[in-house]
């Protein structure tokens, strides 16, 4: 089997890499072992944020009277909130996989493995390709946590089969689906502990961005610990047990059940990359703003290069790659200062651009403005006056 371009993993990445080199005139290859769909579909965006709805619904019900309606009993069914779930997307799933079935590609269910830099396996045949654009995604990162495995613990992939909400939970780790999921186990009724290493919140971006969140958190009955220091995990009495240092001391905290969510790696276990000759770093596939690896004709997109892990990016990073597979000499190029993100708590978190954060260690000069929600009109007739607009600017 020969082609212009193979895309290794058929995500939201990949179908737009092939989708792209596709319409500059090259034949494409995409091999995916499957289950057919990417991580936004099946176990990512889509799937979270169904269930953040509910959650979201749930929560307003409560405030009810606030608005000057009658109260209202309102309780969660996990089951048939995952049930729903699953019934979009499934819908969600089938129609990525009649875009990869279509006869515009060659799809190949089997998994890729390098065997030279021009050549990978897939199942017993080999394939050959002019370029390969690697976009194998992200899987859930292990973390040696002493007496985690033997304890037990579930993660964000366990939370979206539920059919039952535990009465207690550990969250250990505060980046995006750690505060997601935190809050939605919260408002559904779990009685919740959150656990982060650093001294706020969705440590990656700005302080004040995370402060109102930690606020509301804790208003809704949170227990939230940040600047920790996690020291071991044991099974006591038939509950999951977490000891660490918080404020110079040893503490402890008991739940039914440990939400491990620290984050996510690169999925390259198995490509082989050594054969190919492709650099990593850290355990991404290191690349150049044209997305393209030490091997010029290999690139990779999406969160096996670990720039950015948001959907819309990996979909940016795509478009450029399979344009570029075929267009070398006009390459598009990914800024990511323009990049943008949303982490859909409540408050939400939004940004585009670069934080402050990002100005500061890059010596980058800046101004800055911001107005509190709690005296912004429209907020206030919503009853939702957590947080702040912040907009920077070049001094110029």
């Amino acid at each position: 089997m020969e082609f212009d371009v193979a895309i290794l993993g058929g995500g939201s990445a990949g179908y737009a890499a092939a989708s792209s080199a596709q319409s500059q005139g090259a034949s494409v290859a995409i091999v995916d072992p499957g289950p057919l769909g990417g991580l936004c579909i099946l176990r990512g965006c889509m799937p979270t944020k169904t269930i953040l709805r509910s959650s979201d619904i749930i929560s307003l019900m409560h405030r009810a009277k606030e608005f000057g309606l009658l109260p209202v009993t309102a309780g969660a069914d996990l089951a048939a909130i995952n049930d729903r779930k699953n019934k979009l997307i499934g819908e969600f799933a089938d129609y990525r996989i009649e875009q990869l079935k279509d006869s515009r590609f060659t799809l190949i269910e089997e998994k890729a493995e390098f065997i030279s830099p021009n050549e990978v396996r897939v199942g017993t045949k080999t394939l050959k390709a002019k370029s390969f654009i690697i976009s194998t995604g992200s899987v859930i990162a292990d973390y040696p946590i002493p007496g985690l495995i033997e304890t037990g613990f579930v993660t964000s992939d366990d939370v979206l089969t539920m059919r039952k909400a535990p009465e207690s939970i550990i969250v250990l780790g505060a980046g995006a689906v750690a505060v997601e999921l935190a809050q939605f186990f919260l408002r559904i009724g779990t009685q919740v502990t959150l656990l982060q290493r650093s001294n706020h919140i969705l440590s990656q971006g700005d302080e004040d961005l995370a402060r109102p969140v930690e606020n509301r958190f804790r208003e809704e009955g949170m227990n939230l610990f940040t600047g920790t220091k996690i020291i071991k995990a044991e099974r006591e009495n038939n509950h999951s047990v977490i000891y660490f240092e918080h404020e110079g001391k040893e503490k402890r905290v008991e739940a039914e059940s440990i939400l491990q969510a620290l984050g996510r790696k690169p999925n390259i276990e198995g490509l082989n990359l050594q054969a190919a000759g492709v650099t990593t770093e850290k355990g991404r596939v290191k690349v150049d703003p044209q997305m393209r690896t030490n091997q010029k004709h290999i690139f990779a997109v999406g969160d096996v290069n670990g720039i950015h892990e948001v959907v819309h990016i990996a979909i940016q990073q795509g478009e450029a790659a399979g344009y570029n597979t075929v267009h070398p000499e006009s390459a598009k190029e990914v800024d990511n200062r323009l990049k943008a993100s949303v982490v859909f708590t409540d408050p939400a978190v939004a940004s585009v651009g670069l934080s402050e954060r990002e100005c500061k260690a890059a010596n980058i000069d800046y101004l800055v403005a911001s107005h509190p929600f709690s005296d912004h009109g429209k907020s206030m007739c919503l009853g939702e006056t957590h947080g702040h607009v912040k907009i920077l600017c070049d001094p110029v």
